[in-house]
């Protein structure tokens, strides 16, 4: 719902990560679809090191797609380079589904995709998980399993929750968290 916002805190071993994210009211077309702009902002130790504008549209039968995204990395105030940044549509670019309407557990999907640029995938690995975060104890969450073959090393446990959306996103190696400490409307 535009104007909804979420902010996540967790530890790193850069320092404290902070992450607010919020539904805007903006709107932009790509390839002829209507996508809400998602703007994604995230603090280490109170400094903006990123700034990024999502943009994600949902289907007739409720599938979330990811249509890109315009990634600003930031050092002391300064852009410093737009990696990871893409457009459907674009230099062979394809959107991805960011959440499947009726997932199966197993199920496997591209959330983005620009060879050598953005391949991230996701696979449904419970449909009915509970997880504890600041924001409260959620039940019936969809757990998944994140993964690019960018990052092979990297793996992130995600976990959504009915009516709130992502609550947590946890390393399985080490167990760090991402976890949601208010939502507002």
């Amino acid at each position: 719902i535009p104007g909804t916002t979420w902010v996540y805190e967790g530890e790193t071993d850069d320092g404290i990560e902070r992450i607010v994210v919020e539904a805007t009211h903006d709107t932009r077309e790509i390839l002829g679809i209507s996508c809400t702009v998602v703007r994604d902002r995230v603090y280490l130790d109170g400094a903006l090191v990123e700034d990024t504008l999502d943009y994600f549209a949902q289907d007739s039968l409720g599938n979330v797609w990811y249509f890109g995204e315009l990634s600003y990395e930031l050092e002391d105030g300064v852009i410093v380079n737009l990696e990871g940044s893409w457009e459907a549509g674009l230099d062979g670019a394809h959107p991805g589904i960011v959440m499947p309407a009726n997932p199966a557990v197993g199920d496997v999907y591209r959330q983005e995709f620009l060879l050598g640029e953005a391949e991230d995938m996701g696979g449904i690995v419970s449909l009915d998980a509970s997880i504890t975060v600041p924001f409260g104890t959620f039940t019936g969450c969809r757990q998944t399993s994140d993964t690019s073959p960018l990052s092979p090393d990297s793996l992130e446990h995600k976990f959504y929750a009915p009516g709130v959306g992502l609550v947590a996103e946890v390393d399985p190696d080490d167990g760090s968290r991402v976890e949601l400490i208010s939502m507002s409307h």
